[in-house]
């Protein structure tokens, strides 16, 4: 998504940040924001997996939003 200046490589997370500074959006504030947003679309538990962010970390970010995902079953349904 963010290619870096390797071929084949990714942009790294500290230019990626200095980038998104020198245009005046805080990576801190809006990557908080973006998993608050994930949280109010999808399971806690979903999130935490796919962010490799712990499940009590998302748990809580859902509660702080008012969120519900009570009826979600996390685990292996396959």
């Amino acid at each position: 998504m963010f290619p870096g200046r390797r071929a084949g490589q990714p942009c790294r997370p500290d230019h990626l940040s200095a980038l998104l500074r020198e245009i005046g959006i805080p990576a801190a504030a809006a990557r908080g924001a973006a998993i608050r947003q994930q949280l109010r679309e999808m399971p806690a538990p979903v999130v935490a997996d796919a962010l490799g962010y712990h499940d009590k970390t998302t748990a809580r970010l859902l509660n702080e939003l008012g969120g519900a995902w009570s009826r979600y079953a996390s685990g292996d349904h396959g």
